[in-house]
């Protein structure tokens, strides 16, 4: 398909749905069920088969027709991180009952996946599910799952052989959060929001018709959440002046009197860092027109987090006192992380998240050297070694 059959599909499907008229959530539906929700999906799965460049063409005609959009922000982690796997390794039921959906922002996803005694080691992880005929039924508990107390569904893996090593017995599967057993407890963060929770889960049955890849398989079918989650965060599209270093840019031009020598060199640094970071976004969605993201999204999301926590950093010395001002400390529980709508001190507390979420940075820089330099990798001793012989 051309740029240009592919305008006139899109200017079609307006006038015949005119977002002015036409009720947000049926537009939605019908925008993905024409097609344009990704037209680099099959179709019948919100896409035309098409290149994933051509999407840049549908979006432009519906922002300039003032369409609704599905809210991304609000369900990242299903759009981002949910569709694709499942894309990948869903059964044809499964991808027609959880896209659509997910898509229109009808259900919400979330990630079960990092646990007290395994964030950096995911794969150490200790949540059980055992099979029970044509049901599992699930043990553990996961830890700073954000949307939980909002997702209708999650992402979940869990260890269902503990006499092999530790990638090798993880399955993967689609929990529904709405079942008996399924426990979501917040946790206040130093924002005083508690968008994270921990989630408990309590024999949880989980139908084996909601198993996503092979049993044991899960690792592998993890590392396609993973390479995409990290592009998500690091990779999203953002005009010039876009994210972080917007605000401190504006309050820079707005108040002369808080200017210094030093601020400036600072900010200029951060202003081309940023812009750099960027268009190196840019161009690793072009790169994903030719296939899956590769281990390349984590040296993204490590520049991402470090730019935030220094450009929020250098936002709160550029205010002064100011800077030190808080405007709500009451416990929330937010749909979505709001960097752009809050003040700086909400900016420069949150952004310490960063490096931790998505992936700590210290793993991140592993995978940079062992998968994308190719330098040696770190000495494994457990790498062989039962899962249940490790010490814990």
């Amino acid at each position: 398909m051309t740029p240009e059959e592919l305008r006139a599909k899109t200017r079609e499907f307006l006038a015949a749905h005119p977002p002015a008229s036409t009720d947000r959530l049926d537009f939605l539906r019908a925008r993905f069920d024409a097609g344009l929700a990704w037209v680099h999906f099959p179709q019948g799965l919100g896409g035309l088969g098409a290149s994933r460049s051509l999407q840049a063409v549908v979006d432009a005609e519906l922002a300039a027709a003032k369409a609704p959009d599905n809210d991304p922000r609000r369900i990242g982690i299903g759009l981002g991180m949910a569709a694709p796997t499942i894309l990948q390794y869903g059964t044809e039921e499964q991808k027609r009952r959880y896209l659509r959906p997910l898509w229109t922002g009808e259900e919400v996803w979330c990630q079960l996946f990092s646990e007290p005694g395994a964030g950096s080691d995911l794969a150490a992880l200790g949540t059980r599910a055992v099979r029970e005929g044509d049901t599992w039924v699930v043990d553990g508990q996961k830890v700073w799952t954000s949307s939980a107390h909002v997702a209708r569904w999650a992402i979940l893996i869990a260890r269902t052989d503990p006499n092999v090593p530790k990638h090798r017995g993880i399955t993967y599967f689609v929990c529904d959060m709405t079942d008996p057993g399924v426990e979501v407890r917040p946790l206040r963060q130093i924002t005083g929001e508690a968008e994270f929770n921990e989630v408990f889960l309590t024999g949880v049955r989980i139908p084996d018709t909601r198993r996503l890849g092979e049993v044991g398989d899960g690792w592998k079918v993890a590392q396609t959440t993973l390479n995409n989650e990290r592009v998500a965060i690091g990779g999203m599209r953002l005009p010039r002046e876009g994210g972080m270093i917007g605000p401190v840019s504006a309050t820079w031009r707005e108040r002369p009197e808080l200017r210094t020598h030093d601020l400036h060199q600072r900010l200029l640094k951060l202003w081309v860092e940023a812009e750099v970071s960027r268009l190196t976004a840019e161009r690793l969605r072009q790169q994903l027109v030719a296939g899956q993201p590769g281990p390349e999204g984590a040296g993204m999301k490590l520049a991402f987090a470090r730019l935030n926590q220094e450009i929020s950093g250098l936002e709160v010395e550029l205010l002064g006192e100011e800077g030190l001002l808080y405007d709500d400390w009451t416990m929330r529980r937010p749909e979505l992380v709001d960097f752009t709508g809050r003040e700086a001190g909400y900016r420069y507390l949150r952004s310490k998240g960063n490096s931790i979420e998505g992936g700590t940075s210290e793993v991140l820089l592993n995978i940079v050297a062992e998968r994308v330099l190719g330098l040696p990798p770190e000495p494994r001793t457990d790498k062989d070694v039962a899962w249940k012989d490790l010490a814990r």
